[in-house]
């Protein structure tokens, strides 16, 4: 009686079933449960390398026909800006082809409030415009102060394109008031409103910019400056009227 039960106990088993091999789905989801992770870090990786390369490119924004740069103490109000770009675009033509007459007015602001704060704006101000200048993208300069304007960086045209001497650093006859400039004195360019230091402040644009200069970009290597010709028809109509100028 007990050796039966021993050979019972002890007897072979016999081994369960192999289970059915995965189907194609299921090893899908096998590699994509152990590789998430990765696939993840990848996704990440790849989405921020073609963002990248998106920018640069310039993929999905109008191109600008036309780049003009504000330089000065204090930034100009979006509404100005916004206006700016809209009303000089209609002053220009489809320069690169694609459709669209587009102006960009890029900001190079050195900052008011205290000396330190100042400091630091102009810094990353003056690296940004030298960066500008040394590629030749902008053409048409709007400042609050042209004498300092060309005394650091000599670049502002006279009346007929020309580049001061090496030692000349006045700006007088360089750079146009905008208030003067018939065409630019009549743009529309309504009103704005902006949030300064707590308070909204509302203003004319058009009153504003009376106060500014605007200048043209002279260049040493005239094989520099992008579309010459247009940017030059360009000019003719901006100065339109004003004294000194055709």
């Amino acid at each position: 009686m007990a050796g039966e039960y021993l050979r019972w106990k002890y007897r072979d088993v016999k081994p369960d079933e192999p289970p059915p091999p995965l189907t194609g789905w299921e090893k899908v989801k096998n590699w994509l449960y152990y590789h998430a992770i990765y696939l993840a870090a990848a996704a990440v990786v790849l989405a921020v390398a073609g963002t990248m390369i998106w920018n640069a490119l310039g993929i999905g924004r109008t191109r600008p026909d036309y780049i003009f740069a504000y330089v000065g103490k204090n930034a100009l109000p979006e509404d100005t800006v916004q206006a700016l770009q809209r009303e000089l675009a209609a002053l220009g033509e489809d320069v690169n082809g694609d459709g669209e007459t587009a102006v960009e007015l890029r900001s190079y602001v050195s900052g008011g409030g205290d000396q330190e704060t100042a400091a630091g704006f102009g810094a990353a101000a003056a690296v940004t415009l030298t960066a500008d200048i040394t590629r030749g993208e902008s053409v048409f300069f709007i400042t609050d102060d042209p004498a300092a304007l060309q005394l650091r960086y000599q670049i502002l045209a006279g009346p007929d394109g020309s580049l001061p001497a090496e030692d000349e650093y006045g700006w007088e006859g360089r750079a146009l008031l905008w208030g003067d400039c018939p065409v630019l004195a009549a743009l529309a360019l309504g009103d704005y409103a902006q949030d300064m230091l707590n308070a909204q402040v509302t203003g004319d644009s058009g009153a504003l910019m009376a106060q500014m200069y605007i200048g043209r970009r002279g260049f040493f290597d005239p094989e520099q400056e992008k579309n010459r010709e247009a940017n030059e028809k360009l000019w003719t109509i901006l100065t339109k009227g004003a004294a000194g100028y055709p």
